[in-house]
């Protein structure tokens, strides 16, 4: 048995931050942020739009795309950095419930930006061992409820958003998600961080005062540590599966910063063509990033069934993945 993509969807909140709206807030400016990011604009949730309504909405999506009784799903993945609530109930389980899914296997799990690619590991193994048949797997975050808008190294990165795939059982191996590594390297923790509110420095007068909660990140270190561990995690993932880049139908990196993707791009020898860019339209959503790229390729008609899919991702932690997968959605 083999574990397939069968299904896509993603949501994104209608409110909109410009570059022009962030000239208002902080020290920058429309141009310097281009250069820097390739970032236009980001969708932002209302105040009354937790995490888990983005979530919900990108997976009814998903489940009527794949043409199944959404009682046939067996477990609920959801990676986020921005959970409705520190640290219970999981989101998967508020998800669920407004899915009205019960009695079934339903948790977090927290990768930052390769909270997907990871889903999709642990997705994968369920189907294969016989575990599950079906797996709804999720990225969405509200981080503008963790963004400091007066520090400008990251209230100009990071949208609000949610992407939601259905991975199922097939017999047919040219569906199937070929191969996911996932990696990490916890000593670079504080390059992105969120400092305040676990256990660490538990939520007090002081870690309020001196903005704990927020994400922090030192951008020049991450991104020589991540163009780096791209590039090399692609090259592995490829040769392990005696592929090269002419093989792959659709790049898929995780939308963080234009210039990590074309380094990495450009690196591999990546047609521009076959590579998705969402990054200028919703800047940086972490876990959700992935799936939303999936999702845009798809609408726009720029994934078809049976395209093989080079998924690239590196988060906070520091966490790293990538993945072969065909896409086997059907109209």
């Amino acid at each position: 048995m083999f574990a397939s993509l069968k299904s896509i969807g993603a949501y994104v909140p209608k409110n909109i931050l410009t570059n022009q709206d962030l000239e208002k807030m902080v020290d920058t400016s429309d141009e310097w942020i281009k250069k820097r990011t390739g970032i236009e604009i980001r969708h932002i949730a209302d105040k009354d739009e937790a995490t888990s309504d983005l979530a919900y909405k990108a997976a009814k999506i998903a489940i009527k795309r794949a043409k199944i009784d959404k009682n046939e799903i067996d477990a609920i993945i959801l990676a986020t950095i921005s959970p409705d609530y520190f640290c219970m109930p999981s989101t998967a389980c508020l998800v669920a419930d407004k899915l009205g899914i019960t009695n079934v296997m339903a948790f977090d799990i927290s990768a930052a930006c390769s909270g997907f690619v990871y889903s999709l590991s642990i997705a994968k193994s369920f189907i294969e061992s016989g575990l599950k048949k079906n797996v709804l797997v999720i990225g969405a975050e509200k981080l503008s409820s963790i963004t400091n808008y007066h520090d400008r190294t990251t209230c100009v990165i990071f949208g609000d958003g949610a992407g939601a795939a259905l991975i199922s059982a097939t017999e047919n191996k040219e569906e199937a998600i070929m191969d996911v590594m996932a990696s990490s390297d916890g000593k670079y923790a504080d390059l992105l961080i969120t400092p305040g509110g676990g256990s660490r420095y538990p939520t007090n007068e002081e870690t309020l005062k001196n903005e704990m909660h927020f994400m922090k990140m030192a951008g020049n270190e991450t991104f020589k540590i991540a163009v780096k561990t791209l590039t090399e995690d692609v090259i592995e993932i490829l040769k392990r599966n005696h592929l090269t880049s002419d093989d792959v139908d659709r790049f898929i990196p995780h939308q963080a910063n234009y210039r990590i993707i074309e380094y990495v791009r450009n690196k591999l020898d990546f047609p521009k063509e076959r590579t998705v860019l969402t990054v200028a339209k919703y800047g940086n959503t972490s876990s959700a990033s992935i799936p939303m790229a999936i999702n845009d390729a798809y609408e726009n008609g720029n994934l078809k069934y049976g395209d093989l899919m080079l998924l690239d991702t590196f988060g906070g932690g520091l966490t790293w993945g990538s993945a072969l997968v065909k896409f086997a959605m059907k109209k």
